[in-house]
């Protein structure tokens, strides 16, 4: 009789104990073909798949019920998923979101990234549930509606603060369209196609076509009396504000922002601009300027960038950062366009002790790491999570994204005027702003990021239509060159995945990977499936 082999099987105890290490996984092996959903579950060892199944998969899908019950109740929540088709394609498979963003994290990193997708989840149903409550079209409270105000998705929350507790501003992209297309890579075609119907040309910005077709198609709530617009960040995001006002037929108010801003001349023109707005909300909606409301949220949201500065320390100066590039990016969009809210007061609370756990016990959070690199320009929105991927695949660590680095202030509240100057400059470091338009001393603050951050390798964004990027395109190259830098041309057509795919996207860091860095994948399954149809 043959003897077991007892290597084997402690080999076995171990992974089942610990999971696979990472060259083991074979990641792709879980997928179903063509779909990138799985046929069954990660294992990551026992504590952390019991982690990931009672503290991520039930709880959130818990508190997602909690939140619609909190926030308006199962019968508006239904009357919404009825009425927009955006609310079922991305809720149903929120939690494959988290999917794609955690694969292969383990330890604190798992905890820590998933504390950023709970509260963007939270965010996202108190938006849309307010939205659903005031809404008009299907028979919304009337006096909510008088109370809440809509804005573009780029327009600060923090215009609003002096209002907050009288009103509350909902943007009327955000939810619609940034939201889906990041959890589902289809939401968003139908309302491209619809633009492009009406003889609109198929070359401007897509985000901007996209949400023109939100309002072509009809599928807005009506939840808000008056509406403030600003061109974020280009000349096609003025034309998708013309149509809006043409479609909308409410208050509007126009709140350009100059995309070269250096000017002290120009600061002053933009706060005027944010007073223009303190007094259309004030005549549009019946409200009064309350300035210990404004000096709260600002104290408080200063705060929260005080704390943003401790993880950028730790990210550029250690290994120990436990949060995914994905997440990281993610969270931080999300929290500087919502302005203030609670929920990230609280998020930071719970990251603060892993990450000062992951500090004092020196834990290695991604320890395959083989580049530290930082993503520059416009993501692409349907495949945000390529930061997951190329991790697990090659060990390329997205430490720093250039959408983070946007609102790097704090805000003076100790008199009105340096306020006002403050907030004029912190809503033209807006995402796409300051760093795609604003300058090209301010687009070439890649070099000294890539210092701070201790960075090799740069991922490039290459948004296709964005007329503003692509005009530099050669610029970068020549820098590139001139400075020796490894970086990855990664083409993208934001949220339309149909110019180029995601399959498309892997392969370009595949070829890069073996024919200019000459490097072996950590987990080759990962290297070419097909998930086209999925979400």
């Amino acid at each position: 009789m043959k003897k077991p082999d007892l290597n084997k099987i402690k080999k076995l105890a171990k992974d089942f104990l610990y999971g696979k290490p990472h060259g083991e996984r074979r990641l792709g092996d879980l997928y179903e073909p063509k779909t990138g959903l799985y046929k069954h579950r990660e294992w990551r060892g026992v504590k952390d798949t019991f982690y990931y199944f009672n503290n991520i998969w039930l709880y959130n899908y818990g508190m997602m019920v909690a939140d619609i019950m909190k926030y308006g109740g199962l019968i508006t929540f239904a009357k919404g998923v009825w009425r927009y088709r955006w609310v079922g394609q991305s809720y149903l498979p929120v939690m494959h979101w988290f999917d794609r963003g955690l694969e292969g994290v383990r330890g604190e990193a798992l905890r820590a990234s998933a504390w950023h997708y709970r509260a963007m989840v939270n965010q996202t149903i108190d938006q849309f549930m307010r939205m659903f409550k005031a809404d008009q079209n299907i028979g919304g409270s009337k006096d909510l509606y008088d109370r809440t105000i809509a804005h573009d998705e780029t327009v600060w929350g923090g215009v609003f603060y002096p209002y907050r507790d009288q009103l509350d501003d909902i943007p009327l992209q955000m939810i619609p369209y940034f939201v889906t297309c990041h959890v589902n890579n289809h939401t968003v075609l139908n309302y491209i196609d619809a633009t492009q119907a009406l003889g609109l040309p198929g070359d401007p910005c897509p985000m901007c076509q996209a949400e023109c077709g939100l309002m072509i198609l009809d599928d807005e709530p009506d939840y808000y009396p008056a509406f403030i617009t600003t061109n974020e960040a280009c000349d096609a995001s003025v034309a998708t504000s013309v149509i809006q006002d043409w479609m909308i037929n409410k208050p509007l108010y126009a709140m350009p922002q100059p995309m070269q801003f250096d000017d002290p001349l120009v600061q002053e023109h933009c706060a005027k601009e944010i007073e223009g707005a303190f007094r259309f909300i004030e005549e549009q909606m019946g409200v009064e300027f309350h300035w210990s409301e404004l000096v709260k949220h600002l104290e408080e949201q200063n705060e929260l960038q005080r704390f943003e500065w401790e993880k950028w320390d730790v990210a550029a100066n250690t290994p120990y950062y436990p949060i995914t590039g994905t997440a990281q990016a993610l969270y931080r969009i999300y929290q500087s366009q919502r302005g203030n809210r609670k929920i990230w007061h609280d998020t930071d609370k719970r990251v603060r002790k892993i990450l000062e756990k992951c500090v004092e016990q020196k834990i290695e959070t991604f320890p395959m790491t083989r580049h530290r690199v930082i993503a520059w320009s416009c993501a692409p929105l349907y495949y945000s999570h390529w930061c997951t991927w190329a991790y697990n695949c090659w060990g390329l660590n997205c430490v720093i994204n250039m959408d983070s680095l946007m609102f790097d202030m704090t805000i003076r509240t100790d008199n009105y005027d340096d306020m006002l100057l403050d907030m004029a400059r912190y809503h033209e470091w807006a995402p796409m702003r300051r760093m795609a338009v604003g300058g090209m001393q301010h687009i070439f603050e890649l070099w000294e990021n890539m210092e701070k951050f201790h960075c090799d390798m740069v991922m490039m964004y290459d948004q296709l239509q964005c007329k503003g990027m692509q005009g530099v395109h050669g610029l970068f190259e020549d820098e590139f060159r001139a400075r020796d830098i490894h970086a990855i041309w990664m083409p993208h057509s934001l949220p339309d995945k149909r110019t180029v795919s995601r399959a498309e996207i892997r392969q370009i860091i595949n070829d890069y990977m073996f024919t200019v860095m000459q490097e072996e994948p950590l987990d080759p399954s990962l290297l070419e499936f097909d998930d086209g149809e999925g979400w």
